[in-house]
């Protein structure tokens, strides 16, 4: 008993520094949130920091592996209702990560300026692996479901699903391009509109859904992000 208790304690300690992580990240900046910062912010000492943490850059991981537990958390509901098409739960899918990015636009800002920088190459790949982790479950079953109803022709829809979250990653990484491009103003909105276009068209060339069949991408949203 006492070894749960023990490992209980050590789960909220440590998303104790992981909530304030999050918190100074999205106010003044990944770059500019030191160690320190965050264990004035606790009343922490550096040796309980590196208790939990072996660098600032593994606390920067813990905080994206909440983020993508919390994403795919929340697409949950869609995936278990037992109304919805597989076609529908698909695009719910979509629309529940666009939500769920555009609702915390200043963390995801906040994240996308350090990002791309080579000290964080680790972590980014070990997002890749999160993300398949727990985005291939949920897909695996919807592309079942639709193979089921008729609606896709995958024949393994466990290695579907891999394909699939492997597009979306691939997606993800060229709207970060795509967002500072259009941040310099080197590229013109309608880039940003072809460039999602041609990952839907291949979402649906995968699943073997006919061209126009699936309905992503919200015109609103865009504009947020890269109008």
């Amino acid at each position: 008993m006492a070894r749960t208790v023990n490992a209980a304690v050590h789960a909220v300690r440590r998303d104790a520094f992981v909530d304030v992580a999050q918190r100074l990240i999205q106010a003044k900046g990944y770059e500019q949130m030191s160690v320190q910062d965050v264990l004035d912010e606790l009343g922490a000492s550096r040796g309980a920091f590196y208790h939990y943490f072996g660098s600032k850059a593994d606390l920067l991981e813990a905080v994206v592996e909440r983020m993508v537990e919390a994403a795919t958390a929340a697409l949950a509901p869609i995936v278990a209702e037992q109304d919805l098409s597989a076609l529908a739960k698909l695009e719910g899918v979509f629309a529940g990560l666009a939500r769920w990015k555009g609702e915390r636009t200043e963390l995801m800002l906040a994240l996308l300026r350090v990002w791309r920088s080579d000290e964080n190459a680790i972590v980014r790949e070990k997002f890749r692996r999160e993300i398949v982790i727990h985005l291939a479950p949920p897909l695996t079953a919807i592309v079942e479901q639709g193979k089921a109803e008729g609606l896709f022709t995958a024949t393994s829809p466990d290695q579907v699903a891999r394909v699939l979250v492997s597009l979306i990653q691939s997606a993800n990484e060229a709207a970060v391009e795509l967002f500072f491009a259009r941040q310099a103003d080197t590229i013109p909105f309608e880039n940003v509109e072809r460039t999602l276009e041609a990952y839907k068209e291949a979402y649906e060339r995968i699943l073997g859904l006919p061209a126009g069949a699936l309905t992503i991408g919200d015109p609103t949203m865009l504009h947020q992000w890269f109008g």
